[in-house]
């Protein structure tokens, strides 16, 4: 499959699997194809209010304007950590949309309205979500919750038959088995997870799919650990720019070179 009809497949997929929970809830997945980063929409539909998880810089305007149509107000952009493939929108949505509220976690050392510590909840309508610290990937990931519709949102910390690389930002491998098996893998089996990439077309997996299926994280953690220091990824292509600039724009927009 080509990637652009891999792209076509993909959004087919969202389209599917996302959509189940939007009657109730105002749910919307975004796409950014360059980084490949699922960006997630949730909104209360009785109060307007909406937050969106793992915004990106160049989607901001896009984002922006279906909030609008939807006749929604953001009152939260959350990102899951300090992002090393792109640039987060956060900081240009604080502009286009006042009154936004970044957030991302208190470990993170990037900028933000709100950092969050460990299991703190911030509230959307009659929603709540939470941030659970799931370290590993970098120190500052967390996995944001929303148990009243079982669903969590796990960033680069776990991926669908995957998990984010530890060999930069502080990554550790053995405090990422150690996140995902106590603090994802211990919800319950049938809560639906959504991370920040997939590049085979997939969109969604669950806590036992994941537990049963998963390739890195069913072996015991020295097999884990030798599989993440054999990986060989090259380096991030947008890492020099990205977390520079992702220290700085949960605040503001991309500083001007």
């Amino acid at each position: 499959m080509s990637p652009v009809e891999l792209r076509q497949d993909s959004r087919r997929v969202l389209h599917g699997a996302w959509n189940r929970s939007r009657k109730s809830t105002g749910n919307r997945l975004l796409f950014d194809e360059k980084s490949w980063t699922y960006t997630y929409l949730l909104a209360d539909l009785t109060s307007k209010e909406a937050i969106l998880i793992d915004p990106v810089l160049e989607q901001a305007p896009r984002d922006a304007k279906l909030i609008q149509e939807l006749g929604l107000k953001l009152t939260y952009a959350l990102n899951t950590h300090m992002h090393a493939d792109h640039i987060t929108g956060t900081g240009y949505l604080k502009q286009l949309l006042p009154g936004t509220v970044s957030v991302i976690s208190e470990a993170s050392g990037a900028k933000a309205d709100k950092h969050l510590k460990d299991n703190e909840v911030v509230k959307f309508g009659r929603f709540e979500i939470k941030g659970l610290s799931t370290p590993g990937h970098t120190n500052g990931c967390m996995t944001y919750l929303v148990d009243e519709m079982g669903i969590a949102f796990t960033g680069d910390t776990l991926l669908i038959r995957g998990c984010g690389r530890t060999d930069f930002q502080e990554g550790d491998s053995r405090t990422l088995y150690k996140s995902v098996h106590e603090r994802i893998f211990t919800l319950p089996d049938n809560y639906r997870l959504f991370p920040a990439h997939d590049y085979k077309g997939n969109m969604e997996t669950s806590v036992a799919e994941e537990k049963q299926y998963n390739p890195r994280l069913t072996k015991d953690v020295d097999a884990f650990v030798e599989i993440m220091a054999n990986l060989n990824l090259p380096y991030p292509k947008m890492i020099d720019k990205a977390v520079p600039a992702n220290r700085e724009c949960g605040l503001y927009d991309i500083p001007k070179e």
